[in-house]
Parts: structure tokens; sequence; C-alpha cells
């Protein structure tokens, strides 16, 4: 990581630091700016889900190439980065989501009835409705995968804020951070709420939605089980249409959030402060119904900011602008290798994928 750097990659959460290491990959000498810790942004917390079910088919195939990515940084970095538990999903929108896996064939996913849904699930509480099981899928070791992409990256990671940035008018950007003054090839852009301002500084105005949201941490009563999938319940049986839940490494805590997040106003600040506690009441009411396998009280709470697109709550799209690139999108933890490759190829003269223009909309439900 000597050589001069080429790349400035903004943003050192997880998709900062994929973009960076497939950057690396290359041969290709990169800086990453972060102004707060690697990781600590809207890619906190010790747990995410990698799932393959989408509603958008190509959404799913990207998803499928990412795991092989994932798994392909595992055995290089040497640390498990998605469990092997799988991922169980409940609720009406099953069956639409588990035919569109099956058609895309090679991903391993099926429906599961009441007993194979509690031996992998044994936290939850009697459920009888549609149900199925991503064996694919998993919990993501958000820690691991953070920390062991910024040890590899080293010395490219400096601790320091980009203010602004722009082409130079010689085929190259500058970048004006708090304590420099740089130039470089090309620049590419994973700074979460950040993206949308500095995009501002280049002409772009990106559709990003901000918003605020709440995960909660609960310990598992008695002994972790052995084997417990990654949760997603859109059923309503227990009181919320939104929930997602996810191991944190040895199953000995269960991290349980809705989908449901807060607006906020253009500043940041917000219309009704009192809606995050009430999320958070929601979310301890919700595993006192559904998961008597853990303590009602919460042992850790996380609030972030989030950033979605306004076709999907998973969509994700990058602009360009000349010769910056700017991601931006929600849910990408999981698809931050496979997003990383894609613009690192972008930055080194490959093209951007069409699919990850935002005229494609990618993660838009077909019709």
């Amino acid at each position: 990581m000597s050589r001069v750097p080429e790349v400035a990659v903004v943003g050192a959460g997880i998709v900062g630091l994929c973009t960076a290491f497939a950057l690396a990959e290359r041969g290709t000498p990169v800086r990453v700016y972060e102004s707060g810790v690697p990781g600590h942004g809207q890619s906190g917390g010790q747990s995410r889900i990698f799932r393959h079910a989408h509603d958008d088919p190509r959404l799913v195939e990207f998803t499928r190439e990412g795991r092989a990515v994932w798994d392909e940084w595992a055995e290089r970095l040497g640390a498990e980065l998605i469990s092997g538990d799988g991922v169980v999903a409940l609720g009406g929108s099953v069956p639409g989501r588990l035919r569109i896996l099956q058609e895309a064939g090679g991903i391993p996913a099926r429906s599961v009835d009441g007993a194979e849904l509690h031996a992998r699930m044994p936290l939850l509480a009697d459920y009888s409705g549609p149900a199925m099981l991503d064996e694919g899928g998993g919990a993501i070791r958000t820690r691991a995968a953070v920390e062991s992409l910024a040890d590899a990256l080293g010395d490219a990671v400096v601790s320091d804020e980009v203010i602004s940035l722009h082409p130079t008018g010689r085929g190259t950007v500058e970048v004006l951070s708090s304590v420099g003054r740089e130039e470089y090839a090309t620049a590419v852009v994973c700074a979460g709420m950040g993206t949308a301002r500095l995009a501002r500084t280049v002409g772009l105005s990106l559709p990003v939605q901000p918003a605020a949201h709440v995960r909660l941490t609960f310990q598992v009563r008695g002994a972790p089980p052995e084997r417990v999938a990654c949760l997603q319940d859109s059923s309503g049986d227990f009181g919320e249409v939104g929930v997602y839940a996810t191991p944190y490494p040895g199953n000995s805590r269960y991290a349980v959030g809705l989908n449901e997040t807060v607006e906020v106003r253009e500043d940041g600040s917000f219309a009704d402060p009192r809606a995050l506690v009430a999320l958070n009441d929601r979310a301890r009411a919700y595993v006192s119904r559904a998961l008597p396998g853990l303590d009602p009280e919460p042992v850790e709470y996380l609030h972030c900011w989030v950033t979605s697109l306004p076709w999907s709550e998973d969509g994700m799209a990058v602009w360009e602008a000349d010769g910056i690139y700017f991601a931006a999108g929600h849910n990408l933890f999981k698809q931050a290798p496979r997003l990383g490759r894609a613009l690192a190829a972008a930055a080194t003269g490959d093209g951007l994928e069409e699919n990850l223009r935002p005229t494609a909309a990618l993660g838009r439900q077909p019709g």
C-alpha cells in the first residue's frame, strides 16, 4: 500500500472497504478516507442478514454472485464472514419470493414445515403459516468483515474527512479534505449519509431518502442453541409485518430490528423524536410475543442512519459524473463485496455495469 494512490475512496464502511480491497486485488493503489471509525456508521453493529430472496430477479442474481465473493474473501482473509445456519422467512411473501429463487436456479431454498422451522429457529414461538429456508443465507459477521478488510488495507485507510471533490478538467479528480488537497485518477464515494452532499458538489441530485433505524439486541435464555437461523418475518402473526433478526457469533445474543424507519428532515432532524422510542418499544413487544427464547429486556441498542432509494427498500444504484462514482442504497452490507468489485472495475476503466445505473432501478419489483 506504499505506492502513490491512484483512486480515492470516500467512506470506510463496508462498501468503501470492499471497493478498496477490490481495487487492491487489481493492483491499483488506493486511499480510503474515513472521518470516524471504520465500519461504525451505517455498517455498525455485530451482524447483518445475507439473504438471496428479493423481489427483483436481477438482484437475486447479483446477490448469488456476491455470495461467491464473500466465500472467496473469507478464505483469503482467514475469517468466517457468513454463518452457515441459513435464513428463515415467514409470511405471505414467501411463495412469491421462493418462486423467484427457484426460477433463478442453483439457490438452495425450499419450504419448511413446523418441525424443521423449530429446529432451525428454536427461539421462535409456534407458527403454522408459510415459511421457507434459504440454506445459502446466514448471519454476516460484520465486525470480522470490517476488521479483516481494514487490516488488509493497512495504512491505505486514513482518518480524514472529505469536504469536497471536483473534476480538474485534466481528466483527474481533486479531493479536498480536512488536512489535505490531493489529486487522483478517479474517486468512488461510498459515504452513506454524506454521499448525496458530496454528489451535489459535481451537480448531481441523488434521490436518497435519509431515515433513522432501530435495532435491539437480546440475550438468549439458557444455553445458546448450537444452530439458529436468521429471521425475516412479514407474517403479522406476532403483531409486526416487517421484522428481521440475526444471531451474534456464538448464538448467545440475537439482534432484532423492524424494517420500519423514522423519516428525517432535510437537515437531519426528527419531526417527532419520540418516533425512535416508539420503534424501540414495538421491537421489545415483538420479542415478547414471537421469540420466547430471548430475554425481552434489551442488552444493547443500536440507533443508526439509513439511506434508501425511492423504488425499493433493497434498491441500489451508482451515479457517475466526470469520472467520479457515487454509490447509494439500503441493505447494502450483503451486496458489498460484489458491489465493491463492480465499483473497482468502473474506476479502473472497465465501465459501469448497466444494472447499477440509476435508470435500471435495480431492486424494483417487476410490474
